[in-house]
């Protein structure tokens, strides 16, 4: 298997619910196994029953320590000499802190306008940042030369089928949780960016007859460019408070896993991202970034169609910008 993992090297069966389910077994003493959330408010809002997967209060801050401990750990075995990897944030503090726990040196690219937080966390978890451009092309181009230089693996957060498997995880804990609970789900909502969550959602949902929505800004519509040319397109994404979803262009991975597995994909405003923040804070007491909110907000209006009763929303992560938090409140 090449080391950044596209689909033509993955092991058979790989991209499976059945490896998700190893996934699983591998990751348990290494995740948390984060809450699901109920709030009389938001099922009132929504005029559905909203099951809140709080991944916002994941190690690291994201569900993205899932793909990245597996990824990380699957290297470590095959003797690697350290990881390198992309990301506009959560990715890049998931590897850092994957590749700590697994004694591996780390070399992470952010693009220059990353949230100051998100670099400090970064750093803080002993990894090597390096500031890249804005655009996805720039930081992938930037891992390739780490790798070709340093002869480091290159964790990749889209092409990587370990990373999605271990993302796909958290839906997997969330539909066993809500059974658990006596529920049954409809749907699942969680945002869409380089679309590794969405892929592995698909991977588990399908076996359980549980739809699954993808929610993206409507300032990057990658995935529906993609899903509209059937393939991985760029598109001229504007400017948007869910850095998380800034990716302009799908990776091929995910998109070949979700063309056909997809239920809907839903646009969401840059007021209505924000109102999903809000709406996490006042009536979930849940704090996450606008990433997440993106897939609150889209939860809320899928809900509003009547399609489905019992929606889980996959909240991805919480690493968001206290300032950005202060003018929600004050606003409010």
């Amino acid at each position: 298997m090449t080391t950044n993992g596209t689909p033509g090297s993955a092991p058979a069966g790989l991209l499976s619910h059945e490896w998700i389910e190893r996934a699983q077994r591998r990751l348990a003493r290494h995740v948390l196994r984060t809450p699901v959330v109920r709030s009389d408010d938001l099922d009132r809002l929504a005029g559905a029953r909203l099951w809140l997967k709080a991944e916002n209060l994941q190690r690291g801050g994201s569900f993205k320590l899932r793909g990245a401990l597996l990824a990380v750990g699957e290297l470590r075995d095959r003797g690697s000499s350290g990881v390198a990897a992309h990301s506009t944030g959560n990715h890049a503090i998931a590897v850092a802190l994957a590749a700590r726990e697994y004694g591996l040196p780390a070399i992470l690219v952010l693009p220059g306008d990353v949230l100051p937080a998100k670099a400090a966390r970064v750093r803080e978890a002993g990894a090597e940042v390096l500031i890249v451009g804005t655009g996805l092309a720039e930081r992938t181009a930037a891992v390739d030369e780490v790798a070709l230089t340093r002869g480091f693996d290159v964790v990749d957060p889209y092409q990587n089928p370990f990373v999605v498997a271990g993302q796909g995880t958290a839906t997997a804990e969330l539909l066993t949780q809500v059974h658990s609970a006596g529920g049954r789900l409809d749907a699942l909502v969680l945002p869409v960016g380089g679309g590794s969550a969405v892929a592995g959602a698909c991977l588990v949902a399908a076996r359980h007859g549980v739809a699954v929505v993808a929610a993206e800004p409507a300032a990057v519509p990658a995935l529906t460019a993609a899903l509209a040319a059937g393939e991985p397109v760029t598109v001229p994404g504007l400017p948007t408070v869910a850095d998380g979803l800034r990716p302009d262009r799908i990776g091929r991975l995910p998109f070949d896993v979700v063309r056909s597995a997809l239920h809907e994909v839903i646009q969401v405003d840059e007021a209505g991202i924000v109102a999903g923040m809000r709406m996490a804070l006042d009536a979930a007491r849940l704090v996450v970034e606008p990433a997440a909110a993106c897939g609150l907000a889209a939860a809320v209006q899928f809900a509003a169609a009547g399609q489905a009763r019992d929606i889980g929303v996959l909240l991805t992560g919480g690493n968001v910008d206290l300032n950005l938090i202060s003018t929600i409140l004050a606003e409010a």
